[in-house]
């Protein structure tokens, strides 16, 4: 007997345990065959339920049980599939890494995984098999992660392309709230007229930098027309500023100060009091510096600790130059020969006891000992800056929607490739 007739034919039963002669009772059904595995009819109708269950809690209408059913079994297809490819590649999750996952899950929703466990049940669903159908989708997300990535690339050439369309379509969208403050120059004006202004301006600039109120300064000093409203000409696009304006503004951010710009009418001076129509993204950036020495057979924790601990005391007295320490006794190969110093830096990108401790220093203040999984250190904070990363954000992105486009058309033709391979027969039912 084959497998198509040994299932079609054999409706999974119990006799029931009161008579030997009671009816059979049908438990499940077989639907289909995924290569050598199999769709049961109480998969699809979990699917069902639950879409038709989710929808009425929404207020939402729904296709007939049919259309539903059909795309259930088109679903369970694919996840079989799915499931055999990670068989194959020996893809598991273990029980911690789904553990994680539904902690995360409960904690997203401000609770705990008791907390899920009790509202899965109160729905009427066994948490047991919600535990397991969250495995099989981390799980199919991880195959056709393997199996997509690698199949795309994207290249700087088309992420100047889309950058350039993303700066023509965001120009309209873009508003800067400009003050602006004009030093005029009279016409017919002398050349030392014209330094005069300048200077003024310059002036003006300067306590603008230091922190002046921007609109006193302005109704102070200011010729523009919006002198008495404190220089405020509001929001505005590229597009309805003078020329002269947009090009000194377009892509600055909040607080910058620009100018002085020279036209027939004066000195004008401009400040963006605020952005909006665009991220615009700062990370701040530390330099540092730092000594590692790992523990081995031969050197215990203690001791590795107590060579720090000399160390910092010895820097901390002037006795001793910590490029030189680094150079002789450090173990990072990557910092060691520069004297243990790292360049400009995100300390998020640094492990957690790294990035705490440096993040806790005073400029040019030297850490004690502490531990991370690479070793005992001490760090030194030697500078720190804000970064406008504005722009790489931006390169970011557009890789980033580049990458995710090219992923769903990628994975479309990996899964009909997958699916075209792949012998799945689906039986006709009474329903």
């Amino acid at each position: 007997m084959n497998l198509k007739k040994l299932l079609t034919s054999a409706v999974l039963t119990f006799s029931l345990c009161q008579s030997a002669f009671a009816a059979p009772v049908e438990i499940d059904k077989v639907i289909g065959i995924v290569n050598q595995g199999v769709i049961l009819k109480s998969e699809v109708d979990t699917i069902v339920d639950r879409v038709k269950k989710q929808a009425e809690e929404q207020n939402q209408q729904l296709p007939k049980d049919e259309t539903l059913r059909v795309q259930a079994i088109e679903r369970l297809v694919n996840q079989t599939l799915m499931m055999q490819m990670a068989e194959r590649m020996g893809l598991e999750i273990s029980d911690s890494q789904l553990d994680q996952t539904l902690a995360n899950m409960a904690k997203e929703q401000g609770g705990t995984i008791a907390d899920l466990r009790r509202t899965i049940e109160a729905s009427g669903e066994s948490f047991q098999a919600y535990r397991e159908e969250i495995r099989k989708e981390i799980t199919t997300q991880q195959v056709t992660r393997a199996n997509v990535d690698r199949r795309i690339y994207v290249s700087d050439q088309e992420i100047d392309n889309l950058l350039k369309i993303m700066d023509s379509q965001g120009q309209n969208a873009e508003e800067y709230d400009i003050g602006h403050i004009l030093i005029d120059i009279p016409s017919g004006a002398s050349a030392d007229d014209v330094s005069s202004a300048k200077t003024r301006a310059d002036k003006v600039i300067e306590l603008l930098q230091d922190g002046q109120e921007f609109k006193r300064i302005a109704i102070s000093s200011s010729s523009g027309s919006k002198a008495l409203e404190g220089g405020q000409l509001g929001w505005m696009g590229i597009n309805e500023m003078p020329s002269l304006f947009a090009e000194a503004v377009k892509g600055q951010k909040k607080d910058a100060i620009i100018g002085p710009l020279r036209s027939g009418a004066g000195f004008h001076i401009i400040k963006v009091q605020d952005v909006r129509g665009r991220q615009v993204v700062e990370t701040t950036e530390v330099k540092s510096r730092h000594i590692l020495i790992k523990p081995s057979i031969i050197l215990s924790e203690e001791k590795a600790r107590t060579m720090l601990t000399g160390f910092v005391k010895d820097l901390r007295a002037g006795n001793a130059d910590f490029a030189e320490l680094a150079k002789e006794h450090s173990q990072d190969p990557g910092s060691a020969l520069k004297g243990g110093q790292y360049d400009w830096t995100d300390p998020t990108t640094y492990v957690p006891a790294f990035r705490d401790t440096l993040l806790s220093l005073d400029q040019n203040e030297i850490s004690e000992p502490f531990r991370t999984q690479y070793g005992w250190h001490i760090v030194q904070l030697l500078d720190t800056r804000v970064a406008d990363k504005t722009e790489q954000a931006k390169r970011n992105r557009a890789h980033g929607m580049l990458f995710n486009r090219k992923f769903k058309e990628e994975s479309f033709n990996w899964q009909q490739e997958m699916r075209e391979q792949a012998h799945v027969e689906i039986f006709p039912t009474d329903e």
